[in-house]
Parts: structure tokens; C-alpha cells; sequence
């Protein structure tokens, strides 16, 4: 797996919004955060553009996205926001140039349609919030960005959850939306489940949808594979008017019950403040016990 260099004071740093529109206004903490860390931040007009939901046309944030990705001087770049988009887009996009000078790119939610494409290229990316994410409240979790952007990533201890499986796996870390990954299943986008640590998450669906996208994905021969499964938040989930009967956690069990590898429930990453970053393509070591669990980097090399 290809990773980008470490971030260093006076490397400049774009903004695109490939997804949702943003506003000024909406970033102004992150850039303050990035401009007294020493980065030069750079917001090009059309990273503001606006057409309906969408951050501009289709062409406009394929064009903005592209030229961030060759411009040698950058050496970040920064999904504003998530929303929607981003699939309507990938397909347009030539990552080439990052085999010759790899650069970060930084996001999450609809953002997984990108790391799932880097990763099948074999190239690394930062699965962490955005700058629509940041308050003025916000600066250690603009630290703990800064870390991981640095080649300095955290390992994170999860408290124990009553429906984590016990065991400890080493694998490449990837994932990202589950919405997003069920919309990608049968794609080239998607990369190799073989050996792999899954991470997943998902805002805002109903319960039946989440039971539908999990046995997709498992029907599909793509959970099987897995060296282990990293469970984030699944937030504000929403039921029908007969009760389904099951958590979002308790789906996702169900339908990996067949399997031995690890599990673990509660990783804090997802649509939640102050959210674990979690470096995708990265080897990882996933230890589940009856104490909590580990998830620690197995080094950059």
C-alpha cells in the first residue's frame, strides 16, 4: 500500500467539496485549525459553487477534485463535507498520479466512495472528519488529525460491548459508510475483502435497511473473507411502526455469527463528535477480549 508523506508546516492544503455544497462560513474553524498549524489552505472559488444539493455540476467537482489531485504543490486534500456525490463522480477521476506523488486525501461518509477506489489502487487514505465537522471547540480533535496527517497514529482502546466476538487478527484497515460500500458492491471501486479489516458505519437508516445491506454483502461472498470486523457508530437509526426487533448492532452479528473471526462493537468513529481518524490501507492488529478492545497500527513501512 502506497502512503502519502507525512504533513509539514508550510505544505498547502485544498478544500473540494465533491459532494454536498458548502459555505464559507461552515469551514472557517477547520481553516483556522490548518493556518495556525502551519499549512497554507487553499479554497478555490469552486469549492463554494452550489448547484441544487451539490457542491456545482458534476463537472465542476470532477474538474476541481482532478486538479487538486495533480497540482504537485498540494499535498492534502480535504473533502469539505459528505451529503451526496460522490458516486456520481469517481468514475471520472484519474488517480495515476498518485503512484508517482501520493498525497492525502481526507474525509468520510459519502467520502467512502473514494477510499474504497484508492484502496483497490493500492494507495492509503484518512477516513477522519471534515471541515464541516469542526467547531471552535474542536482544536484537540484537530490535534489528533494533525497526528495521524504526521505518520503519528493513535492506537484506540474500545470499551467492551456485550456482542464483541474474542479473538485478534492482523490485516489491512478498510471501510468506511456501509450505505455506501452495499452501493458499491460488484464495482471495480470496491477493493479485495480477502484478509481484510473491515470498518463500517452509517447515519440516519432505517433498521430494516441496515439488515438488507449486511445480507447483501454477505450474500455476496464479501464478509466471509474477513480477517476481522471493526463495528463504528450507527447513529440516529430509525424503526417502522411494527419494530423490526433488532439493533444495528445486533443485525450485524447475526449475520456474521458463521464466522470466527473478531468483532468488535462500539469503535468511536462515524457521524459522532470527536471521532477516532482511522488510516485505511494501513496494516492493523485487531485485539477483542473480555476486557475491551485494541485496534493499533502495524507500523508505515
Amino acid at each position: 500500500m502506497i502512503l502519502p508523506p507525512p504533513l509539514q508546516k508550510g505544505d498547502t492544503v485544498a478544500l473540494v467539496s465533491p459532494a454536498r455544497f458548502v459555505a464559507p462560513a461552515e469551514v472557517s474553524h477547520f481553516i483556522r485549525f490548518a493556518s495556525d498549524s502551519g499549512w497554507k489552505v487553499r479554497t478555490d472559488e469552486v469549492c463554494f459553487a452550489r448547484h441544487h444539493q451539490f457542491g456545482g455540476t458534476d463537472a465542476q467537482r470532477a474538474r476541481h477534485l482532478q486538479a487538486m489531485i495533480d497540482d504537485p504543490t498540494v499535498k492534502a486534500v480535504f473533502c469539505t463535507r459528505g451529503g451526496y456525490g460522490s458516486l456520481r463522480i469517481v468514475d471520472e477521476i484519474d488517480f495515476g498520479i498518485l503512484y508517482e506523488r501520493p498525497k492525502w486525501l481526507v474525509g468520510f461518509s459519502d467520502i467512502t466512495v473514494f477510499h474504497a477506489r484508492l484502496q483497490a489502487l493500492g494507495l492509503a487514505s484518512l477516513h477522519a472528519p471534515m471541515p464541516f465537522n469542526f467547531g471552535p471547540d474542536d482544536a484537540p480533535a484537530f490535534h489528533l488529525l494533525r497526528q495521524f496527517l504526521e505518520h503519528k497514529p493513535q492506537g484506540t482502546a474500545i470499551p467492551v460491548h456485550e456482542l464483541n466476538r474474542c479473538g485478534t487478527a492482523e490485516g489491512i484497515l478498510a471501510g468506511g459508510n456501509l450505505s455506501i460500500l452495499y452501493a458499491l458492491k460488484g464495482s471495480r471501486t470496491l477493493p479485495d475483502p480477502e484478509g481484510t479489516i473491515l470498518f463500517i458505519e452509517d447515519v440516519d437508516e432505517y433498521l430494516y435497511h441496515i439488515d438488507r445491506m449486511v445480507l447483501s454483502l454477505k450474500r455476496a461472498g464479501l464478509l466471509a473473507p474477513l480477517a476481522g470486523l471493526v463495528v463504528g457508530a450507527f447513529t440516529d437509526m430509525k424503526d417502522n411502526h411494527i419494530p423490526f426487533g433488532c439493533t444495528a448492532e445486533e443485525i450485524i452479528r447475526q449475520h456474521t455469527d458463521a464466522y470466527h473471526y473478531p468483532v468488535c462493537f462500539g469503535f468511536p468513529a462515524g457521524h459522532i463528535s470527536q471521532q477516532q481518524p482511522l488510516l485505511l490501507g494501513a496494516k492493523v492488529r485487531l485485539s477483542v477480549n473480555l476486557d475491551g478492545a485494541t485496534l493499533n497500527y502495524a507500523g508505515l513501512d
